[in-house]
């Protein structure tokens, strides 16, 4: 994939050349890219002299960075207890209906990525889906289309 680095300099530029900074280097990164592209955790490495093998082991060891392309719209399906008591398994099969996706994938446009987590800490709402950053609760799979706003199938 190509990308336009030109954000990443400014990205750089903004911390010291130390390795303390490179975990901030990384979340401004993956907010910029919504995933660690390889050719940006080389240019950190080699701007903060530190070997390769050390940025890829920060990036691979948090969850909250992605090594492969996330859509701009992150959906998120709560299969805590408690969703998964009240419906959480409908709600991911009618979100992998409408949006053509499994879990853990993302549209080939970019738009969405479907993910499946433990819990979002929201259990009075039961089942919830995140959407980007809004939490969404009581979902029923008949409200599922209107949640994600999309028209297609």
């Amino acid at each position: 994939m190509n990308h336009d680095f030109s954000e990443l300099e400014g990205i750089l530029a903004r911390y010291p050349k130390a390795p303390a900074s490179l975990v901030m280097l990384l979340q401004d990164i993956q907010e910029a890219y919504n995933y660690l592209p390889c050719e940006a955790l080389q240019q950190v490495a080699d701007e903060l002299k530190v070997p390769h093998s050390q940025v890829f082991s920060v990036a691979t060891f948090y969850k909250v960075f992605s090594l492969t392309p996330k859509g701009r719209t992150i959906v998120r399906v709560c299969k805590g207890t408690a969703c998964h008591v009240r419906g959480a398994q409908l709600i991911t099969d009618e979100c992998e209906r409408l949006l053509g996706l499994r879990p853990g994938e993302t549209a080939d446009d970019l738009e969405f990525t479907l993910e499946v987590v433990n819990c979002v800490g929201a259990c009075a709402m039961a089942p919830v889906v995140v959407v980007g950053e809004k939490y969404h609760g009581a979902v029923k799979p008949n409200r599922v289309r209107k949640v994600l706003g999309v028209k297609r199938c």
